[in-house]
């Protein structure tokens, strides 16, 4: 069976974000003062070929601790959908 991945990587909230810092600077320029707290991470969309979902959730997982996530400076998290 096929699964869809929608992955969410941001940095950790105790981290300095210093593109969210310059953007949230940038909205005041733009009128846009009460735009605040901007966080800036990434999104990732994968396909994944698994028996079960809680397979395809296993293997996406392993993806995020190995490869799509520095666990030292940014959180993940996920959801699984058949394809």
């Amino acid at each position: 069976m096929k699964f869809r991945a929608e992955i969410d990587v941001m940095p950790l909230k105790a981290l300095l974000d210093p593109q969210g810092k310059a953007v949230t600077r940038s909205m005041k320029n733009l009128g846009l003062a009460e735009i605040q707290q901007v966080r800036i991470g990434k999104h990732i969309s994968l396909e994944v070929e698994a028996g079960s979902k809680d397979e395809a959730r296993k293997k996406v997982d392993d993806a995020c601790k190995k490869l799509l996530c520095n666990q030292i400076m940014e959180f993940y998290e996920f959801e699984i959908a058949e394809n």
